[in-house]
């Protein structure tokens, strides 16, 4: 389980290139099979459930759910997987040159979360981490998943520049073609920076953790409009985010463990 921290925040200054398209056939193939895809709906009671199910709240018309859990009857679900990062204490079951590695051969770390970075360096491993984690899509949707949230698009930021963003567009190329293939929806997650590039790279609605604490929801309603849902971790950035957004985006505040409900320091706020 991983999302945002102040520590992966884009980095500010550096104008990041949009990623050209591998070809117009396949542009043309993604854009066919996004279509064909049902998005959340806009301005919705939202969940959000990664550290554990629950019965959703009243009024909670969107979830979303880690990939090893069931999807929520009668609700729109949207299926997490760490797609661009080992989960912490997982590194043993990737190939070893699937792990990211400094100058001395040590596994680079998101420090925050203690998760290995994947290595998406090269078209050879991409693809090779892509089959591994679209296993995990098709389980998302054989499940009944509508959609899937591939987080950590934004690890690029985190490798002491031994991985690119083009490195990340075409890695969430090969996730979106599978999910599109699966009939998923498939959002963007984070990384407000590539916004602008979400067709090329075939991402169809937005997750945005803190876009509201750190003043980026119009980053993300820019390219998405209003298929962004936000989620918030502290009073202060559900505030922002509901003054600006409140009336147009689906918004929640939960606590930065993402407790299920009933545990100590579970929190769930909204608009």
């Amino acid at each position: 389980m991983s999302h945002v921290s102040t520590t992966s925040r884009k980095i500010t200054g550096v104008a990041v290139a949009a990623a050209a398209l591998t070809g117009a056939v396949l542009a043309q193939a993604t854009s066919t099979q996004a279509a064909a895809v049902a998005l959340p709906p806009t301005h919705a009671g939202f969940d959000y459930q990664i550290g554990g199910a629950y019965t959703p709240p009243a009024g909670v018309k969107v979830v979303t759910r880690d990939h090893t859990a069931s999807p929520a009857a009668g609700l729109y679900n949207i299926c997490y997987v760490n797609a661009f990062q080992a989960q912490p204490g997982a590194e043993s079951e990737w190939a070893s040159d699937l792990l990211l590695r400094d100058s001395a051969g040590n596994v680079v770390y998101d420090e925050d979360w203690g998760e290995a970075l994947l290595d998406i360096s090269t078209s050879a491993k991409r693809q090779r981490i892509a089959d591994r984690i679209g296993v995990r899509i098709d389980g998302c949707r054989d499940k009944g998943f509508q959609a899937v949230e591939p987080d950590n698009y934004d690890s690029y930021t985190r490798s002491g520049n031994r991985l690119t963003a083009n490195n990340a567009q075409a890695f969430i190329k090969l996730l979106s073609t599978r999910a599109h293939a699966d009939g998923l929806a498939i959002a963007q997650k984070n990384t407000s920076e590539l916004a602008g590039n979400r067709t090329a790279n075939g991402l169809d609605f937005a997750v945005a953790e803190e876009c509201g604490q750190y003043d980026e929801c119009g980053d993300y309603t820019s390219a998405f409009g209003n298929n962004v849902i936000v989620i918030e971790y502290t009073n202060t950035g559900r505030t922002k985010a509901c003054s600006g957004w409140g009336g147009t985006l689906s918004i929640v505040q939960r606590d930065v463990d993402v407790s299920p409900a009933g545990s100590g320091g579970y929190v769930r706020k909204t608009c």
